[in-house]
């Protein structure tokens, strides 16, 4: 995870947007040419090298995009504007051979952007409207008091509480009464202060799950805050990058994922937990997220551009996509009244899939890095950026008043939260 505004631009997705470009095919048609040559003359090899490493290099360093028309990046740290994006605009063309049903030109209606040096005088506000309420009148997003803990990954919204875990094995909560956050953990289920990469809840949010590195496990009774260690599952180790739970409390199915491509399944029935054998849906790329709709229908996501389903709670799956993407994806999620899942990418893309059909929609230049889902609402999360849009009409772009950069984002019906470095938390009610 990058904790900078400089990782914003990283080499690799850069890379990979570069080699799809006319300059890529140039170089390489050079570093042929001249690499021929060397029978004549050996010196014709550090031509032929120089020809094909420079011009990625220098693009890179000025800063350029070979994904956005003009090659800059726009800078997408701001001081509170929020930017109206039209929803489903296709601005990466084909995906998957077939054109998205939303075509569109891109008509992002931009506020002017004024300077402002110092992060404590961002507002807090400026968010779009939900629910319908006039932006004026809507819910801001706001700083919470959180307790030093490090770097948190992930967060789950539940009916009475909000949960994120993180470095060291700690998860925090946040009750829906207060902006006040404690800890349930302070060094993780097992005590041996293993970071915590994922965290779900059931799907009556009466338990929660965490996961995270050395095979880190447990389960979180939210009534009590209660938890019981079930780490190394199977007797398996790995760091476990994604977890999804669904059913309810006593009749729970599990998903963990790991950075081997693998996925475990397991199936908690009145305090018994059962384990399958892993399986590996993909290629063997890194599993980087997992979300479950209910007890049945669940979706993974690697960073090889592979998205998959199960249709029978973690037993098998199928891959649905994505073909001809640029960037990395990083998450995934889907709600039951949904056609099917929307994944993030480091690149600044937001594909949605219906109709064995994928419909991408850019939302700037800068990674996306987090997605969660109710029926009504999708939010995504960017370094300081917060993406919002409401049955399914334009994507709102919004500032908020981060300390850290951010890095998992949690969505329930009464509100939302997204969480990052430094012990960031901001959150905002859904009135």
């Amino acid at each position: 995870m990058a904790n900078s505004p400089a990782s914003e631009r990283r080499f690799l997705p850069f890379f990979r947007r570069y080699t799809k470009t006319w300059v890529h095919a140039v170089a390489t048609a050079g570093l042929t040419a001249f690499g021929t040559l060397t029978f004549v003359d050996q010196a014709f090899a550090l031509v032929a090298v120089a020809i094909y490493v420079l011009p990625p290099v220098v693009l890179y360093l000025r800063g350029a995009n070979p994904g956005v028309e003009g090659g800059v990046v726009s800078p997408e740290r701001g001081d509170g504007e929020t930017t109206k994006i039209d929803p489903d605009e296709d601005d990466e063309g084909e995906v998957d051979g077939k054109r998205g049903e939303d075509d569109g030109k891109d008509e992002r209606e931009r506020e002017p952007r004024e300077s402002n040096s110092s992060k404590e005088s961002e507002p807090t506000g400026g968010s779009g409207p939900l629910k319908g309420s006039d932006p004026s009148n809507s819910p801001a997003w706001t700083r919470a008091s959180t307790p030093d803990a490090g770097t948190l990954f992930d967060a789950v919204v539940t009916e009475d509480g909000a949960y994120a875990a993180g470095e060291g094995g700690v998860v925090l909560r946040g009750t829906t009464a207060k902006n006040d956050w404690d800890f349930v953990l302070e060094d993780g289920p097992g005590a041996n202060r293993a970071d915590l990469r994922g965290i779900d809840s059931t799907s009556d949010g009466a338990t929660v799950w965490i996961a995270g590195d050395g095979g880190a496990l447990g389960r979180i009774e939210t009534e009590t805050d209660r938890h019981t260690d079930y780490s190394a599952p199977n007797g398996v180790t790995d760091n476990w990058t994604a977890v999804a739970a669904a059913g309810t409390a006593g009749d729970e199915t599990i998903l963990l994922a790991n950075g081997s491509g693998q996925v475990l399944r397991g199936r908690y029935r009145d305090g018994d937990l059962a384990w399958d054998a892993p399986t590996k849906p993909g290629s063997g790329s890194s599993l980087c997220a997992a979300t479950m709709v209910d007890s049945s229908v669940g979706y993974l996501c690697d960073t090889n551009d592979g998205v998959f389903e199960t249709t029978d709670g973690g037993g098998s799956f199928r891959r649905i996509g994505i073909e001809n993407v640029d960037g990395t994806l990083t998450d995934v999620a889907a709600v039951e009244d949904a056609d099917g899942p929307y994944v993030t990418a480091d690149d600044g893309v937001c594909c949605r899939y219906a109709d064995g059909t994928w419909t991408p929609n850019r939302l700037g230049d800068a990674e996306l890095r987090a997605i969660s889902m109710t029926d009504e609402l999708a939010v995504v999360c960017g370094a300081s950026v917060v993406f919002e849009r409401r049955n399914g009409t334009e994507w709102e772009r919004t500032v908020v008043p981060a300390d850290g950069d951010l890095l998992g984002v949690g969505v329930g019906s009464t509100r939302a939260v997204a969480v990052g470095s430094e012990g960031t938390v901001v959150e905002r009610s859904r009135r």
